[in-house]
This record gives C-alpha cells, sequence and structure tokens, in this order.
C-alpha cells in the first residue's frame, strides 16, 4: 500500500521539496474575520514515515487539528454570544423608548371612545392582587431571614412573642382558612383542565384516524364536463360576496382574484360590500370596481351611509337586492383573502345532489406567517384549528363554526335559518348554529385553501382575540333558550352546550387564566395549598405538542408558543366575562388592520391573460397596484406600540411568586413563572410583533 499523503501527510514518500502544509480556507457563519491558513511551522522537523507507511508526527497533527477545530467552535459560541448581546441590547433600547413614549392601552381605549370604568375593574383587581403579593413576599422575606419559616413545620402550636407571635398566628389561619378555600379552586381548575386536555387529545385522536383511513369529503355526484357534451356541466348561479371597510392596503388583491375566479362570466356575479367612511378609499375602490367592469367582469360597487350591523348589517343589506333571487349559491370572502382561480369548482360541486348541504368552508393559508415571532404563533393556533378541529367537528359531526370567510353557503339555508344578524360579534358563529339547529349539514375541506393575512401587531391580534372570545359568550346567551327547545337529537344539543360553548369557549379561557395567573402565584405564598409538577409543566408541555403537530415546522417555538397562549389568557377571559355579563366591550368591533402582504408577482399571476402582455387604459394595471401596495402610505394613521397595563401587573405578579417560590427550593415552579413573567413583561411592553420605529 502506498504511504498516506493525504490533509496532513506533508510531504510524500520519494517526492521532491515541496510546501508540506496543506492550506485550508475556514469561512464563519456570521464572520468579522476569517482565517485564511492554517499551516504548522514545525512541519519541517517532523520524519515523515516509519516502516510500514506510520507517520511519527500524525499525533502531534492530530492534536493541533483538534485545537483549530475548538477554536473555530469558540469562535462560533462567540458570534453567537455577541448576537444574543445584540438583541438584548435593541430589545431594552426599544423598551427604554416604550417608557419614555408612555403610550398605553388606556389612551388607546379613551381615543377608541370606549369606556374607562368598564375597563379599568379588571385591571384594579390584578393590581390588587399585585400589591398583595408583594406584601406577603415581603413578610416571608423578613421571617426567612429571621429563621421564622421554621415554624411553619415545628411550632405553630407553642406560645411565642412579639412580631413572631403575629407570623405565628399568620401561619395558623393561613394554614386553617386560606389554604383549604384555594386548595378548593385548584382542585376545580385541575379537573377542568384535564377535560378540556381530554377533549384535545380525543379530537387528535380523531384527526390521526382521518389521515390514516384517508377520509375526505368527496362529491355525491361528478361534476366535471362531459366530453361529448360539455354543456351538461354543473355551474349554477353563485353570488360572490367581498365585505370591506376601510381597508385600502387589500382592497385591490382581493377583487382582482375573485374576478379571475374560473367559473363561466354570466353565472356569478361579484358584490363589493364597501362600508368605508373615508371618502378617498371610497373613490378607490369604486375606481377599481370600474376598471374591472370595464374588463368585462361582472362586479357592482355597493356602499351603506350607515354601518349599521357592522359586517352583519353589510351581508343583511348585500343580501336584499332583487337580483339575489337569481342565484342559488353565495360565496364570502374577506377583503384580504384571495382565493385561488379553481375555488369554486373545488366547493360548489359538493352542492350538487346533496340538498342537506348548508356550507362548504375551506381551509386559511396566511402570506405572512413567517414575517415576526407573532405571526408564527398565529399560524401554530390557526393550523390547529383547521386540521384537527374543523376537520374533525366536520367529518364526524357535520357542523362547525363558520369561518366568516373562505366558505360558500346555499342561499336556501341562510333564508331558513333567519339570514344575518346583528345582535352579535360573531355573526358568522351565530348563522352557524342557527343552520345547525334547523338541520343543515356542513362540509369543511382541508384541502382548499384560500390565502389571507395574519394580524402582524400585537394590538390588532390583541382586538381580533377579544371579539372572537366575547361574541361566542353574547350567542351562548342568545341562544340557549333555542337550542333547548330545539327538536334535534339531544347528543346534538348535549354537542352545543356541553363541547362547542361550554368547554371550548368558556372553561378554557377561565382556567387558563384562573390556574395560571392566579392560583399558581398563590400557592406560592400559601404553600399548604398544592398545585402538582405534572399541572404546571408536564400536561401543558404535552397540549403543547399536540397543538404543533399539524405545523411541524414549527416545532422549535413550542415553548414561546406554550408561554404565549397563557399570556393571551388574559385577554381571553376579560373578552369572556364581558361577552357573559354584557358589559360594554363586549359590543366592540374593530376592523383587523391589514398590511397587504401581496408580491408583485402575486398581482401579476391574478391579471387576466390578455392583460399579462399588453395593458389598455381600462384594463387595470397591476403593476402599478404593486408599487401603491409596496410604497408608505402617507395619509396613514400613524401607528404606535404602546404599554398593555394588565401584562405589566400580571408579569411583576409572577415574577414576585417566582422570589417567593426560591424561599421553599420549588425548581420547576420557580422556572415556570420565571419565564412566564418574563413572557407577559415582554408581551406589556408590546416587544413581541411589529415594531414601530
Amino acid at each position: 500500500m502506498a504511504p498516506w499523503s493525504g490533509l496532513w501527510g506533508g510531504k510524500a514518500a520519494g517526492g521532491g521539496d515541496h510546501y508540506r502544509g496543506t492550506p485550508v480556507v475556514v469561512k464563519m457563519e456570521n464572520p468579522n474575520w476569517s482565517i485564511s491558513e492554517i499551516s504548522s511551522p514545525d512541519d519541517d522537523d517532523d520524519e515523515e514515515f516509519l516502516v510500514g507507511g506510520r507517520r511519527k508526527g500524525g499525533r502531534g497533527k492530530n492534536a493541533k487539528q483538534i485545537t483549530w477545530v475548538l477554536l473555530l467552535k469558540a469562535h462560533r459560541a462567540a458570534g453567537c454570544l455577541a448576537s444574543l448581546a445584540s438583541a438584548a441590547v435593541a430589545l431594552g433600547a426599544a423598551a427604554r423608548r416604550r417608557v419614555a413614549a408612555g403610550r398605553t392601552d388606556t389612551d388607546a381605549a379613551a381615543a377608541a371612545g370606549e369606556s374607562p370604568v368598564l375597563r379599568s375593574r379588571f385591571y384594579a383587581f390584578i393590581r390588587a392582587f399585585l400589591v398583595l403579593s408583594v406584601l406577603l413576599l415581603i413578610v416571608e422575606l423578613g421571617a426567612y431571614i429571621n429563621g421564622w419559616d421554621d415554624l411553619a413545620a415545628s411550632a405553630l402550636a407553642l406560645p411565642v412573642i412579639g412580631v413572631e407571635s403575629l407570623y405565628a398566628s399568620w401561619l395558623r389561619f393561613r394554614a386553617t382558612y386560606v389554604a383549604p378555600f384555594i386548595q378548593f379552586l385548584t382542585d376545580a381548575c385541575v379537573v377542568l383542565f384535564l377535560i378540556q386536555s381530554a377533549d384535545r387529545l380525543i379530537q387528535c385522536l380523531g384527526c390521526f384516524y382521518i389521515h390514516l383511513k384517508r377520509i375526505k369529503p368527496n362529491p355525491k355526484s361528478p361534476a366535471l364536463p362531459d366530453a361529448e357534451d360539455p354543456d351538461a356541466a354543473y355551474y349554477p348561479m353563485v353570488l360572490v360576496q367581498i365585505p370591506m371597510c376601510n381597508e385600502k392596503e387589500v382592497y385591490q388583491q382581493s377583487i382582482a382574484a375573485v374576478c379571475n375566479l374560473d367559473w363561466p362570466r354570466s353565472n356569478f356575479l361579484v358584490q363589493v360590500l364597501d362600508d368605508s367612511d373615508d371618502p378617498t378609499t371610497q373613490t378607490l375602490i369604486r375606481e377599481e370596481v370600474l376598471k374591472w367592469q370595464q374588463n368585462g367582469a361582472r362586479i357592482v360597487y355597493r356602499h351603506r351611509v350607515l354601518r349599521d350591523g357592522y359586517k352583519a348589517g353589510n351581508l343583511k343589506s348585500a343580501m336584499s337586492c332583487s337580483y339575489v333571487k337569481d342565484y342559488e349559491f353565495v360565496a364570502i370572502f374577506d377583503a384580504d383573502f384571495q382565493p385561488n382561480p379553481d375555488f369554486l369548482k373545488r366547493t360548489v360541486p359538493h352542492f350538487k345532489d346533496n340538498d342537506e348541504l348548508g356550507l362548504v368552508q375551506a381551509r386559511w393559508s396566511f402570506v405572512n406567517k413567517d414575517e415576526n415571532l407573532l405571526t408564527r404563533l398565529q399560524n401554530i393556533n390557526l393550523c390547529f384549528h383547521f386540521e384537527v378541529e374543523q376537520q374533525v367537528n366536520g367529518i364526524f359531526l357535520n357542523f362547525f363554526g363558520f369561518n366568516g370567510t373562505a366558505g360558500v353557503w346555499r342561499i336556501k339555508a341562510l333564508d331558513d335559518s333567519g339570514g344575518w344578524m346583528e345582535r352579535t360579534t360573531v355573526e358568522d358563529m351565530d348563522i352557524a348554529v342557527r343552520a345547525h339547529l334547523r338541520g343543515w349539514k356542513f362540509i369543511f375541506l382541508n384541502d382548499v385553501e384560500c390565502q389571507c393575512e395574519l394580524p402582524e401587531s400585537y394590538e390588532a391580534y390583541r382586538k381580533q382575540q377579544h371579539r372572537w372570545h366575547s361574541g361566542p359568550m353574547q350567542l351562548f346567551r342568545l341562544c340557549l333558550p333555542d337550542i333547548i327547545k330545539c327538536k334535534i337529537a339531544f347528543w346534538k344539543k348535549a354537542n352545543l352546550i356541553f363541547l362547542f360553548f361550554l368547554l371550548r369557549k368558556l372553561i378554557l379561557p377561565f382556567y387558563s387564566f384562573t390556574l395560571f395567573c392566579i392560583i399558581l402565584p398563590m400557592t406560592m405564598f400559601v404553600p399548604e395549598a398544592e398545585l402538582p409538577d405534572w399541572v404546571v409543566c408536564y400536561i401543558p408541555a404535552l397540549m403543547s405538542l399536540l397543538n404543533i403537530l399539524p405545523s411541524p415546522k414549527s416545532f422549535p417555538f413550542i415553548i414561546p408558543y406554550l408561554l404565549f397562549e397563557n399570556t393571551m389568557s388574559v385577554t381571553k377571559f376579560n373578552a369572556m366575562i364581558s361577552g357573559l355579563f354584557q358589559l360594554g366591550s363586549a359590543y366592540e368591533w374593530v376592523v383587523t388592520k391589514k398590511s397587504g402582504r401581496s408580491s408583485e408577482g402575486d398581482l401579476i399571476s391574478l391579471a387576466p391573460k390578455e392583460l399579462k402582455h399588453q395593458k389598455t387604459e381600462s384594463a387595470p394595471n397591476l403593476d402599478v397596484i404593486a408599487k401603491e401596495q409596496s410604497a408608505p402610505r402617507k395619509d396613514a394613521k400613524k401607528k404606535h406600540n404602546r404599554i398593555y397595563k394588565k401584562e405589566l401587573a400580571l408579569s411583576l405578579l409572577l415574577l414576585t411568586a417566582a422570589a417567593r417560590s426560591l424561599l421553599s427550593k420549588q425548581g420547576i415552579h420557580f422556572y415556570f413563572l420565571l419565564f412566564q413573567g418574563i413572557s407577559f413583561l415582554l408581551v406589556g411592553l408590546d416587544l413581541i410583533g411589529e415594531q414601530i420605529e
């Protein structure tokens, strides 16, 4: 065998003189400098080979190689530390700017005309609880320093004198009266937590069964055109509605996408339902509709002077038009939704020869799911909602909550259910429940997607979640008598009352906030009441893992997702209470802000074929559309990041409880409280979503 003369072999046996060190170029991931060459100055002193080709200097050179590898790893670690330090500095600077600006959620509420009394009740409760926890921490810290903590274990019944006697009296009172009450609340919340976790697990098993058996809704009759008789294809009359309100960032792309639906032009009509109160926005939308009309699209523009009933009132007004009687189905798309051209061809055929079918719902996909941490966490939630909740309920129950958009309704089902009503802020869920009570069936198509946007700022997401969690409680109060009196199967009534409303809309936000934001900190100050480790850590981690399975690429965000969901529980709990007891904020309707995340290529792809090669005066110029959407808007209201006082108060409360847990040496509880407190702090300072410089 020839002697080895590879990377570190130096001069080959029998070869002439040449440079024996092999140059190695090392590139770093985030380099501020680079190592251009590695060679040993001692290589000339080494003997080349012994008999049999064994190299004398191999061990030394291997040591040098390991040294360089370690140096490279050390440089990489230093780069990571530098990046973390830079991020920490940027985070601190953003927090300092936020505090210096002094803009809070109270200012935003006042600007919107909301009642400060109603909004401050919940914050006052949290603040009082924070003050109490700080006082208890001071007492416990003083007892720890003076060694009085031993009284809790051994000297409760012994007579003591002075301040020590007061502390002993407090311990007796705490163990006799406070601890049993807190333990009762703890046990009740743990039971609710286990019930909700079991429901979540059963839904995941149902989804697994659907994928295992490859169950998929299929049309009862083929709707494709016959090769011998193309006119025999199933193309019923479809009305397409686009409700919008002051959404000039996205109106062009949604109108373009809907006008390009692959459906006979004579068999569908587009209604642009504009509730905008901004004259400039009205003009822009009206001009856009006119352009598409001149291009041959069947599209009409409707504007209401009085915006009564918000979206429900808008849809109800549109359905009152005389020409609606000529249409059999209505497809609804919010202003930021962009259906694919084959959307109607993949949804409407399910209605053929299926007279009991009232709704076909498509899945949402998101153009900006990777925009920031907030959108990534929202994507996890909504992927689970569609992949598991909607799909399982659609397959096994033929019922689920209508998502308000990206769905096709049979107009007869809408009329039979009483039409759109303005009595709640969740008109989509309202019409779905009433249609279910009338016996109509629903189908969810997990493989049909419609692109839309996620809120990129925490303020917009927070308002959206408030509406989504207060509305169901309003609806539950209104629908409960109808559900009880309705002549449907008992199991359908039980599913509506106990699962659809109580468990998933009321119990979930209730126990999430109460258990992890109130009871857990209380057990730190009242150690006689115990909250098991598996409730704090293991089961929440398992549930988060199940939630993240439909979006496996988001697995690195599993811990931030767990913490953020607990953080959002304060908003969801507040919304649930306001909806259940009809407080003022329950009727708050704020249009979710959009950013218009469509690239120029997306908009060009929506153009008719003749527009891609030539542009006329009457045709929509999609190049201009893309530039307008990418350019900053001077007339837009200036946005700000704000401080959210409830989240900040809860962060201080949890961090106080974490400090108290150190005195009891409760490791898991300490780490959970610490990281959950930091999560509340980041959200309270509005550092999780879009950052406005």
